[in-house]
């Protein structure tokens, strides 16, 4: 929906009549618009030539474990990406219930940094069923808890980022681990061979 010009200018008018900000919502977008497309095309111009360049890394495929020997709602522990600071995590097949980046024939193998997001709080023996939710807390440190079945989220306490979710593959019977969505806790990089690289 357009507004016309008149209305806009009115508006603008009658807030300056009772000594209220003269710039309304609707300008204030409309110019920070302008100001944000003008500033990216002055920096590409004073810096002609600069390339900004994405460093692609490639995570190690980890031998995790075999699907048909996997029980319900029992978590298995392993180290991923390294056996470095921070790599706890842990695999768990959720009982039928289906998960986002889940494998198997039911979607309900997923498998997620032990680490929380927030301080870094250790979240071991803290996997627990309610009802049709899979979830991961509470953490010890500052109570978070994390809905394993919707990509880690965050559904209590004081973490605002998802739980870090290894990534897996399934190669007939076997599971791999093949990368990792989110950053760890206390890493600037999930791959310390990387930062020293």
């Amino acid at each position: 929906m357009t507004t016309p010009v008149g209305t806009i200018k009115r508006e603008e008018e009658s807030a300056a009549g009772h000594g209220l900000c003269v710039m309304t919502r609707r300008r204030f977008l409309m110019t920070g618009s302008a100001a944000a497309v003008s500033v990216s095309t002055i920096s590409l111009s004073l810096f002609p030539g600069r390339v900004v360049q994405a460093e692609v890394v490639e995570y190690p495929r980890k031998h995790i474990a075999r699907l048909s020997a996997l029980k319900d709602d029992q978590p298995l522990e392993f180290n991923y990406p390294d056996n470095e600071a921070n790599s706890a995590a842990m695999l768990v097949k959720m009982g039928g219930v289906k998960a986002g980046g889940g494998i198997g024939p039911q979607g309900d193998v997923v498998a997620f940094s032990y680490i929380c997001s927030h301080q870094g709080g250790p979240l071991q023996n803290r996997y627990k069923v309610v009802d049709n939710h899979r979830v991961l807390g509470q953490c010890p440190l500052h109570l978070s808890t994390f809905d394993l079945t919707r990509h880690g989220i965050v559904v209590s306490g004081q973490a605002y980022e998802n739980l870090p979710q290894v990534l897996l593959e399934l190669e007939g019977d076997e599971i791999y681990a093949v990368g990792i969505m989110g950053l760890l806790y206390g890493r600037n990089r999930n791959l310390i061979k990387s930062q020293k690289g």
